[in-house]
């Protein structure tokens, strides 16, 4: 009997040590999320005004990928990375057009995650998405639905809110809301160190005020601070640093990856200024340019990831949904066209499968990329071979040889996604005010 007992605790101990280790290969997740955030105000990519350190760092022993791409607007961006679809599908082409991504129509991150087992958790900005992070499927949340809100005297009526886990409360006097998001999700991984936990992390830093598009004084500004744009990128790079400290501490960090990346290009105002080696990025958030959707992408896994590698595999903001799944061991989300690409074996320093064009869309405009070539929906060839700085449109009858060639790969890709075929924009063509077409015609 009690070579039974010990031959079943033997057994049970064994089966308990396999699921342990089976669990152990399914590594914590933590997107970082910065907003308005493009690659001239990171030093790693060349940045000429700008520190980061902290995030430096992270590429320094990771991956920095030169060619990740995100929309050209927050809304956009944040329905294609969390949903793995382009905005034709999910029907976000615009800032306003939130309504269309329902629980019911789309499958986000969260709840493709849950099943294998993941915590999950959304921190920071959700508010061009409609409802709560958790109809969605997030466990927990620290939800502020303004842009640029940092303090609580920022909001243009009433004290500014936050949300948490459904119950929502004015941010307490002199408190610092990215410092307070940042508290949050120390608890949360604290609580779930055992794992595995995926945490979205859509930073407040460092967009501007809204409505008042000003700067906001961080709490390490100085009184009369002239370059408060700077002092919220170094902010933004502390709060980074202090996150990877914690997981330090909590000896997470060879079971995590990190991944770093803006949401779109550097806002207008603040782009002329973010120069790389003296020259200027062609275009910035909300432009169909280069500086629209080019963004800081930086991938970081301890013992897993390359150390000090530089891709130039193109990345885009659909590949995040099913990287994450191949990681964790997910199935795809059934009924749906997935339309991104997991990058997953880049981490793990394969070749994988890299992408031949990226899509980006916005309003009623579009393009596919390839490294040297772009196309948009009015048929517009771009040489490309001096992006970021410079995109060179092809006139129409003097597109052969090389250029020729592009321009039928691209057009049959844009011919295969068939965009104009979805949920296309209903309101002003550009995106960025989906109902004011309609509001011009109602008033006339």
């Amino acid at each position: 009997m009690k070579k039974l007992f010990a031959l079943s605790f033997s057994l049970v101990a064994l089966l308990t040590q396999f699921a342990v280790a089976k669990d152990a290969t399914k590594p914590n997740i933590i997107l970082i999320l910065a907003d308005d955030l493009g690659i001239g105000n990171i030093s790693c990519y060349g940045a000429d005004n700008f520190k980061t350190p902290r995030i430096d760092a992270l590429a320094k022993s990771g991956i920095r990928f030169e060619h990740g791409y995100a929309q050209p607007l927050c809304g956009p961006s944040r329905a294609q990375l969390l949903s793995g679809r382009y905005a034709f599908h999910t029907g976000m082409t615009g800032n306003d057009s939130g309504s269309r991504v329902t629980p019911q129509s789309e499958v986000l991150i969260p709840r493709v995650l849950k099943p294998s087992g993941y915590a999950t958790v959304s921190v920071g900005k959700w508010g061009q998405l409609q409802l709560q992070p958790g109809d969605f499927g997030f466990d927990e949340y620290f939800r502020f639905q303004s842009s640029g809100v940092y303090w609580r005297d920022d909001a243009s009526q009433g004290p500014a809110t936050y949300t948490i886990n459904g119950k929502t409360q004015p941010i307490p006097k002199d408190k610092y809301l990215p410092d307070m998001m940042h508290e949050f999700l120390v608890d949360f991984i604290t609580r779930h160190r055992d794992g595995p936990f995926f945490a979205y992390y859509p930073m407040s830093h460092v967009h501007r005020n809204v409505p008042h598009l000003s700067m906001r004084p961080t709490p390490d500004s100085k009184p009369g601070s002239t370059n408060l744009f700077a002092d919220n990128i170094a902010y933004m790079d502390k709060l980074v640093g202090q996150l990877v400290d914690e997981l330090e501490r909590l000896k997470l960090r060879e079971n995590t990856l990190i991944i770093f990346v803006g949401d779109n290009g550097t806002a207008g105002g603040e782009h002329e200024g973010s120069t790389i080696g003296g020259r200027n990025i062609s275009g910035h958030k909300g432009d169909m340019l280069e500086g629209g959707s080019l963004v800081p992408t930086i991938a970081n896994w301890p013992g897993t990831v390359p150390k000090g590698k530089v891709s130039k595999d193109l990345i885009d903001f659909s590949d995040y949904l099913p990287t994450f799944a191949d990681l964790a061991g997910a199935p795809l989300p059934s009924g749906v066209t997935i339309d991104g690409r997991s990058f997953a074996p880049q981490l793990h320093g394969k070749r994988g499968n890299p992408r031949d064009w990226i899509f980006v869309e916005l309003g009623r405009h579009w393009y596919a990329r390839e490294m040297n070539w772009k196309l948009n929906e009015a048929g517009e060839l771009f040489d490309m071979t001096g992006a970021p700085f410079q995109e060179k449109l092809i006139a129409a009858d003097k597109i052969n040889g090389k250029a020729a060639s592009a321009q039928k790969r691209l057009q049959a890709v844009l011919d295969q996604l068939n965009p104009q075929g979805g949920k296309t924009e209903t309101g002003e063509s550009s995106g960025k005010h989906a109902h004011k077409d309609g509001k011009k015609k109602k008033k006339k």
